[in-house]
């Protein structure tokens, strides 16, 4: 991916409260536009970066469960 447009991404949500946060991503989800994927790549790496290893644990393992369904 385009540093420039991880950048532009992270430009474009800094600041934002919980709340905006979580309707940018549920937008995202609910639109299905695969333009949209990169963005939701840069806040999972976000959230990747700044959680705690027993947190990724968590998130692999939510994630895992969700991939067997």
């Amino acid at each position: 991916m385009n540093l420039n447009l991880r950048n532009a991404i992270i430009h474009n949500v800094t600041g934002n409260t919980q709340a905006e946060l979580q309707d940018t991503i549920v937008d995202a989800i609910q639109n299905g536009e695969e333009k949209m994927l990169p963005g939701l790549g840069v806040l999972f790496e976000v959230i990747w970066k700044n959680s705690s290893e027993e947190d990724k644990k968590e998130m692999l393992e939510v994630l895992e469960n969700g991939l067997k369904h």
